[in-house]
């Protein structure tokens, strides 16, 4: 109840007359008020609440703002109860400069209104409607006051009407209006985006016929200018991409694309632990090449093309069929060195806790345990709650004999 003020009942000159109910309670929250049996004018604007004609006369009542209304909702007492039916309107924080009202404080953010004699059917589409046209924030309430009115036809002769859609027609007249609305904002999302790919390719072609200077050194490039201009090249991700319309052969154009992804790539996997899985490569890759994407069959073909050409990484397949590109100089026996002093360090670990652990997928994780346990340095324990590796004591029960 502290959302509401004490306001004048008469109507601003920008505010319109909605409907009026009669016989409603206010609650404040789940608790009943003393303010019973009044009447209830709904403006675009506002909610009025007065004693029986205390509104129509212009006297002071109780007014609050419809933009305090986040959602509303109605509450059905049930086929067989005899409690009268209400609306529930919740309602955002009180604003700072708000006017006195019947509280300064409450302990919900939600009050109701109780239709003893009946809700009709028109409330809430009428409600919606007037909540949904915000005339509030168009056209604000201020100026001099008109008087209040009695009921619909005298509404009619001061005040423009809002116009209120009801029933099965009305909501798909909302709906239209919303779809409307809808393949507009796409119509102009997608002129935006026509517009952001034509100056795409316009860089592309800048930076390749700069890329094709650098490399012939034609033109009044530095040596530093160079240099430069190479790294923001490669910082892009745009320096030339391998397309296949640039080769004769498909033999040819994977054996670049190779090569491309080996100067693009290394580094990176370096930096993860010496492996990555092929999905985060693909990923990376078309990030790297812009508008030039690659599809997932040239990706494997190009990875397949890295270990005959001698490149510093090379494309590997686990077991369970997981395919990683990792680094030539990669050892496995490292690998289950370190795994086996993680084990003996922590007592037992999972997928995720390696993968936390070193900062790798849990993909990757999970392919290292089970290297670690081919070696002959893990043991596990499969049971509902995870798959847990142990270190082998075995191994040092025979040692130690």
């Amino acid at each position: 109840m502290n959302r509401f003020e004490y306001g004048d009942s008469r109507f601003m000159p920008n505010e319109a007359y909605v409907r009026r109910d009669t016989v409603v309670r206010l609650y404040d929250g789940d608790t009943k008020t003393n303010f019973e049996n009044g009447e209830l004018i709904l403006t675009s604007h506002r909610v009025l609440w007065g004693r029986p004609g205390d509104i129509s006369r212009g006297n002071t009542c109780l007014s609050l703002s419809l933009r305090h209304i986040v959602f509303f909702e109605e509450e059905n007492p049930g086929p067989f109860s005899f409690r009268s039916k209400k609306i529930v309107l919740h309602l955002s924080e009180p604003a700072v400069d708000k006017m006195p009202g019947p509280t300064d404080s409450s302990l919900y953010n939600y009050v109701k209104l109780s239709f003893k004699e009946g809700l009709d059917s028109n409330f809430i589409t009428q409600l919606s409607d007037t909540i949904m046209r915000r005339m509030w924030e168009f056209a604000p309430a201020t100026g001099l006051i008109v008087p209040a009115v009695r009921d619909n036809q005298e509404s009619a002769k001061l005040l423009p009407r809002i116009k209120t859609r009801t029933g099965i027609i009305g909501i798909e007249r909302s709906l239209q209006e919303k779809q409307k609305e809808t393949d507009e904002s796409i119509s102009l999302a997608f002129q935006d985006l026509t517009k952001l790919m034509d100056m795409a390719k316009d860089m592309v072609a800048i930076s390749k016929t700069i890329s094709a200077k650098i490399r012939e050194r034609q033109g009044d490039i530095t040596e530093d200018e160079t240099v430069r201009f190479k790294a923001y090249l490669m910082s892009l991700g745009i320096d030339d991409p391998v397309t296949r319309d640039a080769y004769k052969s498909s033999n040819e154009y994977f054996q670049q694309l190779a090569k491309q992804l080996a100067c693009i790539l290394e580094e990176p996997i370096k930096e993860v632990g010496g492996m990555m899985t092929l999905t985060d490569v693909y990923c990376r890759a078309n990030r790297a090449r812009g508008l030039e994407l690659l599809s997932p069959e040239d990706l494997l073909h190009a990875s397949r093309q890295l270990a005959p050409l001698g490149l510093p990484i090379v494309l590997r397949s686990f077991d369970s069929g997981v395919m990683v590109l990792q680094i030539r100089s990669h050892d496995d026996n490292a690998v289950v060195d370190r795994i086996t002093e993680l084990l003996k360090e922590k007592g037992s670990m999972t997928a995720e806790d390696l993968a936390q652990s070193e900062g790798i997928s849990v993909l990757l994780a999970r392919e290292r345990l089970l290297v670690t346990e081919k070696h002959g340095k893990a043991c596990r324990d499969d049971s509902i709650e995870a798959l847990r590796f142990y270190p082998n004591l075995f191994l040092e029960e025979i040692s130690s004999e």
